[in-house]
């Protein structure tokens, strides 16, 4: 993502306090620690463009069911990294 204008992110104290505790066991900073956890989760639109790359190499015609299949899959992901299942 590289380096940007600093700007600032309101959150509890408790989630500042976490931050810092996984920086410093990582030996980096709050802000690369953001910068690598923002650039570690697609969006929704790369998601879609990751799908639609995989069904062409697969040979697989990229429909609404094929869609659905693949957003059933990164919710799956998501439970089992210990994130919200959407």
């Amino acid at each position: 993502m590289g380096k940007a204008k600093a700007t600032s992110i309101k959150t509890s104290e408790e989630v500042r306090d976490r931050l810092r505790t996984l920086a410093e066991e990582r030996g980096t900073t709050i802000t690369d620690l953001l910068e690598e956890l923002a650039s570690r989760e697609p969006t929704a639109t790369e998601q879609e463009q990751r799908a639609r790359e995989a069904a062409r190499e697969l040979g697989i015609e990229y429909t609404g069911q094929v869609a659905q299949t693949g957003q059933d899959a990164w919710s799956r992901i998501r439970a089992h990294q210990g994130g919200a299942a959407a």
